[in-house]
């Protein structure tokens, strides 16, 4: 197969994935980040740099939102939100991470392809998302990308599709946000 065959594949693929995540749960997150005072992203690895991503769209839409583990990341409080991206939802230090949120009184959400997952009996919102995890067992989801590449993906769209409904219930436009872009290049 050609590269662009394959490129096909991968964004039929991905176009797949939309009829399966559920716009109730979407919009559950939507409100979290909008009620939130601070937005606190998650992630390992690839879903990891998905998560800095999103942290960054929602800084250009002037919210308060951190990435862990960076060095200027604020204390998490109870009126804040913790979203972690996670196929599996058992990473330990994200679950680490949920557990402590939860104790703290924050708000725990998952974007997940496992709601069952430890995270996801510890998160108050949880969005399934299709996908494969990184073994490639049974998810009930097939696809041709190696390892968790589908989920990755599905995950990045989906925090650019969270960032353009949140745009739009606070009537910003890409003008708007692009006032917040670095410009120190």
């Amino acid at each position: 197969m050609q590269t662009t065959q394959y490129l096909a594949e991968v964004i039929q693929e991905l176009n797949r994935t939309v009829d399966l995540i559920a716009d109730e749960e979407a919009e559950k997150l939507v409100n979290g980040i909008l009620e939130a005072e601070k937005i606190f992203v998650a992630g390992a690895g690839r879903s990891g740099f998905m998560s800095k991503s999103f942290a960054m769209r929602m800084m250009h839409m002037g919210l308060d939102a951190y990435v862990v583990g960076e060095t200027i990341t604020p204390n998490l409080e109870k009126d804040d939100i913790l979203i972690i991206g996670s196929g599996s939802g058992e990473t330990k230090t994200l679950v680490s991470m949920a557990e402590k949120a939860k104790r703290l009184g924050a708000t725990v959400a998952l974007v997940t392809i496992f709601p069952e997952s430890t995270i996801g009996q510890l998160a108050d919102i949880t969005v399934k998302l299709p996908g494969s995890p990184k073994d490639q067992s049974d998810s009930g989801y097939n696809t041709i990308q190696p390892m968790g590449s589908l989920f990755e993906q599905t995950l990045l769209l989906f925090y650019d599709a969270i960032i353009l409904r949140c745009m739009e219930k606070k009537g910003l436009d890409s003008d708007t946000m692009f006032k917040r872009h670095a410009n120190l290049e």
